[in-house]
């Protein structure tokens, strides 16, 4: 898919859907009870990563409906004793999440991935529950075929690849026993696992956190009945970037109190000299005297495509640090964020950890190619707002990753985008 995107200026309102982060770690633990069905609330279309998960929690037995925007989740009565085929498709997290707990479940099971999720790395996960009770089959080579049961107790794992092995880690704990999670090094994206913890909670658990030490004691999930999943402050990023550098947008359905660490996209706005106003649940943000600044990427990666739009036309310098994890991204995302701001006629150079930007009043516009990934497909969208001219952006679909209605969505604030 194609799409062609105008110049237009940005404008008005809209309501964000529900953050995937809290529907994947929500609909894992709700299957995980031993009580009874809960019902999760979300906003929006689901996207295809949540879809994945839904499908890798079927195959186990559970029962998931989804009617007027609500899922029904009934636990599986019986778990599977042979062999499951499940996909995650192209979603870290629901690979990264599932392998944890299935195994704490004691389900022999087979994955399969598409993309380059296959890729991305599963050390240190994979060494640690290789150590622990599960047996698994090549590292890196898919099918992968996991049987055997994860032992409860104290994981000792580095903070610095992925959050993702962290968070299925904890979320497995309360169905072995409990235990506690020990992360060293440079913990990188916490606050992915700050939402964990918060999920695990609404459902019972007990988490004490004491600097990096996780320990979770061996109560069982008990159901709420019924939850909220609360708005996706990463794909807010897109719109409250659009009316900083173009017009004035309101985002709808944000909680201020989200244990999302990409709310954080508030205070980068200002920082750039963006105009931010709040209330219960909407920020506003228009445009103001943009300068340049420095971006720590460390617990904020996926927002360093949309706020590297907005270096892209401040005045000044804008640099990106602490964001080599980027690298492992849906694409190698240092790479595909400069290459797109370059095509689009700003100038951008790649560093050791992250990227130099220098700013320009307006960006030209060009061909644009997505990369396979949603964040680049809805950055340069936003950017397309700031160019003299056209912005043609190829692999489009990409964005159904985890914004199906992306478009439509930008549409209703008067971005003129038209599939070709």
């Amino acid at each position: 898919m194609k799409v062609l995107l105008t110049p237009s200026t940005a404008r008005g309102r809209v309501n964000i859907l529900s953050s995937k982060s809290e529907l994947h770690r929500l609909l894992i633990i709700a299957s995980l009870c031993t009580d009874g069905q809960t019902q999760i609330s979300y906003s929006g279309k689901p996207s295809k990563d949540v879809i994945a998960t839904i499908s890798c929690l079927t195959a186990t037995g559970v029962k998931i409906e989804d009617s007027n925007n609500v899922f029904t989740v009934t636990p599986a009565q019986i778990l599977p004793t042979d062999r499951i085929s499940v996909c995650p498709n192209e979603s870290g997290s629901t690979l990264r999440f599932i392998l944890p707990v299935f195994s704490a479940l004691g389900l022999n099971y087979s994955v399969t991935v598409n993309g380059r999720l296959s890729e991305r790395p599963l050390s240190p996960l994979y060494e640690l529950m290789s150590s622990n009770g599960v047996t698994l089959s090549q590292n890196g080579v898919y099918p992968l075929n996991v049987n055997g049961k994860l032992f409860g107790g104290e994981y000792e794992i580095s903070g610095e690849v992925s959050s993702q092995f962290i968070s299925g880690l904890l979320m497995a704990l309360p169905i072995i026993g409990g235990g506690k999670v020990i992360v060293t090094g440079d913990f990188q994206s916490k606050p992915y696992v700050d939402i964990t913890v918060d999920c695990m909670r609404k459902f019972g658990a007990k988490v004490s956190v004491c600097q990096n030490v996780y320990t979770v004691s061996p109560d069982k999930y008990k159901t709420p009945t019924k939850l909220n999943a609360g708005g996706d402050w990463s794909n807010s990023a897109f719109f409250l970037t659009l009316g900083a550098i173009s017009g004035e947008v309101t985002v709808g359905n944000v909680d201020l109190e989200s244990k999302q660490g990409d709310k954080r996209v508030i205070d980068v706005i200002k920082a750039f000299g963006g105009r931010v106003t709040t209330s219960k649940d909407s920020v506003t943000v228009s445009g103001g005297d943009l300068h340049g600044i420095e971006i720590d990427a460390k617990d904020i990666p996926d927002l360093i495509p949309t706020l590297a739009v907005i270096g892209a036309v401040a005045k000044g310098k804008t640099r990106v640090i602490n964001a080599q994890r980027l690298c492992l991204k849906e694409s190698d995302r240092i790479k595909s964020v400069v290459s797109m701001i370059n095509a689009l006629g700003g100038n951008a150079v790649e560093t050791e950890d992250g990227m130099i930007i220098e700013g320009r009043s307006k960006l030209t516009g060009g061909e644009i190619s997505s990369f396979n990934d949603h964040r680049i497909v809805m950055s340069s969208a936003v950017a397309a707002s700031v160019c003299t001219g056209n912005v043609l952006i190829n692999e489009a679909e990409a964005v159904n990753k985890s914004y199906p209605e992306f478009f439509s969505e930008l549409s209703k604030l008067g971005i003129i985008a038209k599939e070709i």
